[in-house]
């Protein structure tokens, strides 16, 4: 791989997971040769295109020398290991490079759509929808998430990975995705990259920075919106008493 910018390489190692993944999943194999086979890949890209970036991936066992390092690739070689394994198409392969513990860099494939978002060219989000759209976990949507969206009068869209969902506010398909039920680095760090570079509000859900390349691994919430939506999501998870 010639020498390129972070956000181009982001997307070509997104771009070359995905499209093992594709293979994968089309001969049936289960989401564990793909966790497995993704990552072996992802890494030998990253080590010879950043040799002095450390990664910190799902799939591989964590080293505390990251945190001495500004730059840290942070990423997840098949988000959505059991939608993958079901043969659909919401999952995704998570490529970020945090930097000073901000999700500087990233890009987001999802092979099975022939889609990848990624920071260096972000996308223009189409209108937003009324009633706006609140994405889910397709099997178990929180209480508070199903508490916010009654309140607001929202859609609730069930949905499978993590950056499925935020591609889908993304790409205009949902105007909020709200996220209490546990998450760790890898699962939001690109996405939370290329939303904020798509001009989306991203932070946790008290309303603070999202910090990567943090020793605790664990980042267990997220909201990723539409910038007029931000507020009063925001009020509604305070009044609930959840981040208290």
């Amino acid at each position: 791989m010639t020498m390129v910018d972070d956000a181009t390489l982001a997307r070509q190692v997104a771009d070359a997971a995905g499209a093992l993944l594709r293979a994968i999943q089309d001969d049936g194999a289960d989401g564990a040769r793909g966790d497995r086979e993704a990552n072996a890949l992802i890494l030998d890209l990253l080590r010879a295109a950043r040799p002095e970036d450390p990664i910190l991936s799902e799939e591989s066992a964590d080293d505390s020398a990251r945190l001495d390092s500004r730059r840290v690739w942070i990423v997840d070689p098949l988000d959505g290991t059991r939608e993958f394994g079901e043969g659909r198409d919401d999952w995704a392969v998570h490529i970020g490079l945090s930097i000073d513990g901000v999700a500087a860099v990233g890009a987001v494939a999802l092979p099975r759509r022939g889609v990848t978002l990624c920071t260096a060219q972000p996308s223009e989000l189409p209108p937003a929808a009324t009633p706006p759209r609140m994405l889910v976990s397709r099997t178990r949507a929180t209480p508070l998430c199903t508490g916010v969206a009654e309140a607001i009068g929202a859609e609730l869209v069930g949905m499978g990975s993590a950056g499925a969902k935020a591609m889908a506010v993304v790409l205009g398909e949902a105007e909020i995705y709200l996220h209490s039920g546990g998450q760790y680095q890898w699962d939001n760090c690109a996405p939370a990259a290329v939303a904020a570079a798509a001009g989306l509000h991203v932070s946790r859900i008290d309303g603070s920075p999202i910090r990567y390349n943090e020793a605790e691994l664990s980042l267990p919430d997220l909201l990723i919106c539409r910038r007029e939506w931000a507020a009063p999501v925001l009020a509604l998870v305070a009044k609930s008493g959840v981040c208290g």
